[in-house]
């Protein structure tokens, strides 16, 4: 059995990603830049000092990336209050718990985003330790998170929950495998390709089907 379980946040505990896509393609177009939701989401889960670049090209990053990063932060401000916990997320984080292991919520939001959904989640007392973008250089899919969340937990016997492409290669680069769940928005066939252990509708399933899991025992 692992010891330690390192958690994804947004799309896999919090229902966040197409929060973000709209975010940015608000963002985006207000200064005159069009690109579709749909390639938007495609890139939810690669961090902001990626995704400019990785969406629009590096272009538009160089010149605009900080201030449309800045007005993204802004719009997401504003959805905060609409944002809940995706089905067993709590549930599954106290599970992991009660089976011995060490929790840690690997996150790269910004401190106030992640205090946030700490909150909606009630897993301050059961997490062991988080994340947040403070902690790295690089973004997914650079392992830098995936490190950072290995660190603070203590060991390398580990295996990340994640929902997206981008966890799954963030978690490979650092040496360890990723079971992920659809409650992101992405298709079996590039989780699978990218890596999945397995594949799960949500937290709630993951829960009740632990046992089958490299997270089971």
């Amino acid at each position: 059995m692992a010891r330690a379980a390192i958690l994804d946040v947004d799309g896999t505990l919090v229902d966040t990603n197409y929060h973000h896509a709209l975010c940015w393609y608000r963002a985006l177009r207000e200064r005159g830049i069009a690109v579709p939701l749909w390639r938007l989401h495609r890139h939810v889960g690669m961090g902001g000092d990626k995704y400019v670049a990785a969406v629009a090209g590096e272009e538009v990053e160089e010149e605009h990336g900080d201030g449309l990063r800045d007005r993204w932060e802004e719009l997401f401000d504003e959805q905060l209050d609409g944002i809940v916990p995706l089905p067993g997320a709590r549930e599954l984080v106290s599970e992991l718990k009660e089976r011995g292991l060490v929790v840690v919520l690997a996150s790269s939001s910004i401190s106030a985003h992640l205090e946030g959904f700490l909150d909606l989640l009630e897993v301050r007392d059961v997490a062991d330790a988080w994340t947040t973008k403070d902690d790295v250089d690089e973004s997914k899919p650079s392992p830098d998170l995936v490190e950072a969340a290995l660190e603070k937990a203590g060991t390398r016997d580990a295996v990340m929950v994640g929902d997206t492409p981008w966890d799954c290669r963030a978690a490979a680069k650092a040496g360890i495998g990723t079971i992920t769940v659809r409650s992101g928005g992405f298709p079996d066939e590039e989780l699978r390709e990218a890596g999945a252990l397995g594949i799960y509708d949500d937290a709630d399933e993951l829960r009740r089907r632990l046992d089958e899991t490299p997270l089971g025992g």
